[in-house]
């Protein structure tokens, strides 16, 4: 990516040879879901061969925070039928309290030894399904979530890949070790050191994810003082969403060895850059990407503007889970170099979705309006679901715009048939709970658990007397 608003660099010899590495990604993708999953004999070898200690048992709630449940290599043998017991409460965040009793339902493929943590008493991680104690999945897990949407997806016999691009800044702690926002560096989009003050993080960073299996494409510094963006390889849509969450975990880590705290906040400076996480979609069918179409002037498929045209449909309703917090809209605004206005393009970069400029089997569209804060395993889960709908149903996304229409007024840009993005976090929980679609994505459970919380979050937003509100009114009053 490239900030927002910047084409990110891809090898050339990732161009000149990319059909075939489709296919071979295509093939290995296949080979995978042929292939049984680790088994718990493997798990526990490796375990005893790589001297690990600890095993943290990973989920995310509802919300897509992190959590862990740590155990020690001896329990892991003795965990009956490969499930651990947790408190349910936690999965909804402060929302219930005395939640039935549930379970964690490890993912053995999923085994990974954290390269940061002690090499003597090694500790690994596992991502795990929550699983209710009759031994149903969760329905608000998002994990499960997105299953069901890939489920469908392949009963219908497509099969996503998935790229995406996480933004992040890195700021310095204080002498209590508090995250600031504070950078001393100056550098801009591709700089390199001595103005790349955090370079050697970076490049520790995806030494680090490369220990962790990862196929690092890209890294380099981005558009504001102190942000990064480290690319990787495209994979199907549960990897890839694992691998986000990963990634998370892997820089944050890697940057407090650096005496810095890395950020996916939005928005965490006025006047900077903001960060988003594109996310790069192809669609196949019978190993063919459907989004292309050699006959065709743009060499587009109608199946891919019809993905556009759901998107598009759908997409004020998704916002609440794709751009997540108070602070996300500060970056959706006029002037700071993000989408806005619900329109898609061939050519200009701060569009909500953009159809790179590569063909044939590497035709793909990339939405930009998500940012890092989103969790991952919804944010895909909607965006892959809204496409198909929009296939499904033959949505038109309209003409491609050739230009911005920053410099023109809302009333302007509504009289040319513009609709733009939600304005707060407030009016997109109120979209989304107004969208049957999303309902029937997360369901009506999930989203009247998300809605509450997001409308909550922005009461307590409003509750709060800022800075440049003090600035602006004390001394006039």
């Amino acid at each position: 990516m490239h900030e927002e608003g910047y084409e990110g660099w891809r090898p050339a010899e990732a161009f000149e040879n990319s059909q075939q590495q489709f296919r071979e990604q295509a093939d290995r993708l296949s080979a995978k879901e042929e292939r049984s999953m680790k088994t718990r004999e493997e798990i526990l070898q490796m375990v005893e061969n790589e001297d690990v200690e600890f095993i943290r048992l990973q989920f995310t709630d509802m919300f897509g925070t992190l959590k862990n449940v740590a155990v020690t290599a001896t329990q892991l043998q003795y965990m009956k039928d490969n499930r651990y017991l947790i408190d349910g409460s936690c999965m909804y965040g402060e929302l219930r309290t005395g939640e039935e009793d549930m379970y964690l339902c490890p993912d053995l493929d999923t085994f990974v030894i954290l390269p940061w943590r002690p090499q003597q008493g090694k500790v690994a991680r596992l991502l795990c399904d929550v699983c209710r104690a009759d031994g149903t999945p969760l329905a608000v897990s998002p994990r499960e979530i997105l299953k069901k949407t890939m489920e469908k997806a392949e009963k219908e016999g497509y099969t996503f890949q998935i790229d995406p691009e996480c933004e992040f800044f890195l700021f310095h702690e204080d002498e209590n070790g508090v995250p600031t926002t504070v950078t001393h560096e100056k550098a801009g989009y591709m700089d390199i050191s001595p103005l790349d003050l955090g370079e050697n993080a970076r490049r520790d960073m995806v030494m680090t994810l490369e220990d962790m299996g990862f196929e690092i494409e890209s890294s380099h510094h981005e558009k504001a003082p102190g942000q990064h963006e480290i690319d990787f390889r495209y994979a199907g849509a549960m990897e890839t969403a694992d691998r986000i969450v990963t990634f998370k975990t892997a820089v944050r880590s890697i940057a407090k060895r650096f005496g810095l705290y890395a950020t996916f906040m939005p928005k965490p400076k006025a006047g900077t850059a903001g960060s988003g996480m594109h996310i790069n979609i192809s669609l196949f069918q019978d190993g063919k990407n459907i989004f292309s179409d050699s006959e065709a002037e743009d060499g587009l498929s109608q199946e891919a503007k019809w993905f556009m045209g759901g998107i598009m449909a759908h997409v004020k309703g998704m916002c609440a889970v794709t751009n997540p917090l108070v602070n996300s809209y500060k970056r959706l605004t006029s002037g700071c170099d993000a989408p806005r206005d619900i329109i898609w393009t061939t050519k200009n970069h701060n569009t909500l979705l953009r159809i790179p400029f590569m063909r044939g089997e590497d035709t793909r569209i990339e939405l930009r309006f998500p940012d890092p804060s989103a969790n991952a395993y919804l944010t895909i889960a909607l965006c892959m679901a809204a496409g198909l709908d929009g296939i499904a149903k033959h949505l038109d996304p309209g003409a491609e715009s050739a230009r911005l229409f920053a410099s023109r007024t809302e009333a302007e840009k509504a009289a040319a048939g513009i609709d733009h993005l939600p304005d707060t976090l407030r009016e997109a929980a109120t979209f989304m709970e107004e969208d049957s679609f999303v309902k029937m994505v997360l369901g009506q459970e999930f989203v009247d658990l998300y809605v509450e919380a997001k409308k909550a979050e922005w009461n307590e937003y409003m509750s709060q007397v800022s800075e440049w509100e003090v600035d602006k009114y004390l001394y006039r009053t």
